[in-house]
């Protein structure tokens, strides 16, 4: 079986392939399929990582470039990117801050990208720090 491919594609029919491997007493397969499945969510939990880190990223950087057009979504949106990492770090915690210092370059150059885009203008913003992007506070005043 191509544990790996399967993973990639749907972590329920893994799941399913297993549990077949370990009704028909196949442990050696059932063993390299789990460990196919973790890899895979672990993966897939990065991946949310980042998405939400990009998202937080993009609205602080339209937040600072455009103050004329704040707005109370994008405050809802910063906040929800902050509990949706938060969570995210709760349920595996091995996407501690250290990953997203991984991510961090990364996410800015993307979340940078497509903030330029969406406001269709260019950003005079090279970097974001640790307490703009977790710490400071945006609300509309």
């Amino acid at each position: 079986m191509n544990w790996q491919q399967l993973s990639g594609t749907s972590h329920y029919k893994t799941a399913l392939a297993v549990k077949n491997e370990i009704e028909i007493g196949n442990s050696s397969e059932a063993i390299i399929g789990i460990e196919e499945l973790i890899d895979a969510l672990s993966r897939s939990e990065k991946r949310a990582l980042k998405s939400q880190l990009i998202r937080l990223m993009l609205h602080i950087i339209k937040w600072k470039s455009q103050p004329e057009r704040r707005s109370l979504s994008w405050v809802a949106s910063i906040k929800g990117a902050r509990e949706e990492i938060e969570d995210i770090q709760e349920e595996t915690p091995s996407l501690n801050n250290r990953a997203i210092e991984i991510l961090w370059l990364k996410a800015f150059n993307t979340a940078k990208r497509n903030a330029q885009a969406e406001m269709q203008k260019k950003t005079t913003l090279i970097e974001l720090s640790w307490e703009e992007v977790f710490d400071n506070n945006y609300d509309l005043d």
